[in-house]
């Protein structure tokens, strides 16, 4: 998924949309994989507990990928989006705040 989130940073690098990842994998790997994969935008360690970790159990991840859509209020508007239907997810709610 790694080069897709790069293209959706990149092309939204001029809007008002933020890519945050989070990885459970021991912090060695993590940040070997950010290094490796050219991952700009947030990345945070899920801590040693993986799913069990603060960041997974405050947004119910119970495996990897978990991908949510929030909108400008925080909200969860998508869930489980992937390629194409994560660029029309993320377009749609740019679109929403042009209105």
């Amino acid at each position: 998924m790694y080069p897709h989130e790069r293209s959706l940073v990149q092309r939204l690098a001029d809007e008002p949309f933020a890519l945050i990842g989070v990885n459970s994998d021991p912090k060695e790997r993590a940040l070997k994989a950010c290094e490796e994969n050219d991952i700009t935008w947030r990345s945070f360690w899920a801590g040693p507990e993986g799913t069990r970790g603060p960041i997974p159990r405050q947004w119910n991840v119970r495996g990897w990928p978990t991908i949510y859509v929030l909108d400008a209020q925080g909200v969860i508007r998508f869930k489980g989006v992937r390629g194409e239907a994560m660029d029309h997810a993320v377009d749609t709610l740019l679109a929403e705040l042009r209105k």
